[in-house]
């Protein structure tokens, strides 16, 4: 694949710096009103890099879709896209709260209701980190039922759209938005929700974090021959709501002085994640772990927690996939097919 943003990340300075906006990859893949006739499904637009994803994919064109908790928050982000470029494709809301199924389920049916059907890129972006310890409405661990549990159950429901709406021509995509942080845990498989073990809040996070790659690696085994690809990866670090649950003591560890050249703008943060939905080179690209606009390979040793892009040891690792593929569908009250 091309290297075409190593350069621009090689030596990073800061948020702001030359590492490219989402806006700017789709100017670079030269889809400004491309995807007309394309639908898209974001979780979690109303904050962060949810806001700058669901940008650039309106400039593309495509009739995005968001889901919020808040729908009067949501919509005065809409307005603000709509303002800023009116020429983009439509936008609607969609009312889901990752915190309860019953919610999931109620936001994919309205979702599969207004989009007709019709899904081709499907961004798992909504998340919380290093939260207390909390209990969702259906009693999973806050992180791991708001991260992943949703996220999975979300994509079993809008499954046949992205089946159907996918072809050759434009395989249908699942981008699923991880995190470094996926480094602190693999899967819990003997104490998913810390029922047995004292609750550990960056544990919960890594191992949520871990859930979300594992289910893009499953989503990709499965699909990948019926033209549907999904990606794993890492943003970039960001300064954004999703740490208002850090004290500034925890900020100041993790953002040290030197750290701060690693920091990326909302905008910047969002770029991996729009050029592994439309990106032409990764139209067919899954499986695989990806940050600063690129794949990347295992962490290495020796190396800085942020400055290393790479993966974890148990991030690829089909029988443990497999095997959460198949228990999650017990968490969800589905039947596997």
């Amino acid at each position: 694949m091309s290297t075409r943003y190593a350069a621009a990340h090689a030596q990073p300075t800061g948020a702001g710096d030359a590492r490219p906006t989402a806006l700017q990859i789709i100017h670079d893949e030269n889809l400004v009103n491309a995807l007309a006739d394309k639908v898209v499904l974001i979780t979690g637009v109303s904050g962060g890099i949810g806001i700058e994803t669901m940008r650039a994919l309106h400039a593309t064109g495509a009739h995005v879709f968001g889901t919020v908790r808040d729908l009067s928050k949501g919509q005065k982000v809409v307005s603000d896209i709509l303002a800023s470029n009116p020429n983009g494709g439509k936008i609607d809301l969609i009312e889901m709260d990752l915190g309860s199924l019953d919610s999931v389920r109620r936001g994919a049916q309205d979702f599969l209701d207004k989009s007709g059907g019709k899904l081709n890129l499907l961004i798992l972006n909504a998340g919380i980190m290093a939260v207390p310890e909390g209990r969702t409405k259906d009693g999973f661990e806050l992180q791991w039922g708001t991260n992943y549990v949703a996220h999975f159950l979300l994509f079993q429901l809008v499954k046949g759209a992205l089946l159907e709406s996918a072809s050759p021509a434009f395989p249908s995509r699942v981008v699923s938005v991880s995190s470094l942080g996926h480094r602190y845990s693999s899967i819990r498989f003997h104490d998913y929700n810390f029922e047995r073990e004292p609750y550990d809040k960056w544990l919960a996070y890594g191992q949520s974090k871990t859930g979300n790659i594992w289910l893009a690696n499953a989503i990709n085994r499965k699909y990948a021959g019926r033209n549907l690809y999904a990606v794993g990866l890492h943003p970039g670090v960001i300064m954004t709501g999703l740490a208002w649950a850090l004290d500034e003591k925890e900020v100041a560890q993790i953002i040290t002085p030197e750290a701060t050249r690693m920091l990326k703008s909302p905008e910047q943060g969002a770029a991996t994640s729009v050029l592994a939905a439309v990106g032409k080179e990764w139209r067919t690209v899954g499986g695989v772990w990806a940050s600063d606009c690129a794949v990347q390979g295992r962490m290495q040793e020796n190396v800085s927690f942020l400055e290393d892009q790479g993966y974890a040891d148990w991030a690829f690792d089909p029988e443990g996939e497999e095997r959460l593929w198949k228990e999650s569908f017990a968490m969800v009250g589905l039947k596997e097919e």
